[in-house]
């Protein structure tokens, strides 16, 4: 089997904010900056974004470059963020890098898999990253508050299945989720699909155990609705950007630099993080008014 690097970060995956911006409840990108750190080890990074909402804060940050490809499933018309129609597909360098699939409401965990697979599939081939940054907002699951996909964990687990199965080194991450139980409850089981450790149906027992009820199970039944995207609208999405991936010239390279320094020095990491820093060691700002120290 190939070797696995998987890191999981489950309070991450707030793709939504921008470098001068707070928006949909991120106010600061954690995906942006882990990438960043990425690209001083490897020349190309890729991001999955699985969340009901486009992955906009992500994108935007690198739109205009060939390093990091971003690929985002997600509802688009008259939803929050508004932005990610298939035809926005990057700019200048990165021009073919951005990998939209603008869907539909009712999204099941088989319409999903025939979209999901074959993109990734061809993704990997034609732009073959050293690592991948995958964000599994919850909000896409069935009976989520805000989101109106139809996904049960299997379907939604088995996108993280699939990206592991690559065996390319990978940043796994939280995101959205609206119904807080089947937020615990996917991330509970792709934990358990990531470490290839079976996990019970029946939830043990705990402290929040009546959130669980009436059925105090593991996994969910998708809801009696319509799917709204049809096979013919898949079907276009689907060879629109496998069209917009074949027109790539291959793997981009990147030329020999000096790496940045990282992102945080071992003087950092020894400071008490509970002790509150001084008022010597303090930044003023030009804007704001402090109280000085005789």
């Amino acid at each position: 089997a190939p070797r696995r690097d998987i890191c999981i970060n489950w309070s991450g995956g707030l793709h939504h904010a921008k470098k001068s911006e707070a928006s949909g409840f991120c106010y600061i990108n954690d995906i942006v900056l882990a990438i960043l750190e990425l690209l001083k080890v490897h020349a190309r990074v890729l991001y999955v974004d699985i969340d009901v909402h486009h992955g906009d804060g992500v994108e935007e940050a690198f739109y205009c470059t060939d390093r990091v490809m971003t690929f985002s499933l997600h509802k688009y018309g008259d939803f929050f963020p508004g932005t990610g129609h298939s035809s926005d597909i990057g700019a200048k360098e990165g021009t073919g890098f951005s990998v939209n699939a603008p869907l539909n409401s009712g999204m099941t965990d088989a319409t999903y898999q025939e979209l999901f697979k074959p993109i990734m599939q061809k993704i990997m081939d034609v732009y073959q990253p050293g690592a991948v940054v995958l964000q599994c907002g919850a909000d896409s699951l069935t009976g989520d508050r805000l989101g109106c996909f139809n996904l049960t964990l299997h379907g939604h687990a088995e996108c993280v299945k699939f990206v592991k199965s690559f065996g390319v080194p990978t940043l796994v991450l939280g995101g959205g989720g609206y119904t807080i139980r089947n937020v615990a409850r996917c991330w509970a089981y792709e934990t358990s699909v990531l470490l290839d450790q079976p996990i019970s149906n029946d939830i043990p027992f705990n402290d929040y155990y009546e959130y669980y009820s009436p059925d105090y199970e593991l996994h969910l039944q998708p809801e009696p609705k319509d799917n709204v995207n049809t096979n013919a609208s898949l079907a276009a999405v689907r060879t629109e950007i496998l069209t917009q991936l074949q027109d790539l010239q291959g793997a981009p390279s990147v030329q020999m630099q000096q790496v940045p320094p990282p992102a945080f020095s071992v003087k950092d990491r020894e400071q008490d993080i509970d002790v509150r820093p001084s008022a010597q060691d303090r930044k003023e700002h030009e804007a704001e008014f402090y109280d000085k120290v005789d």
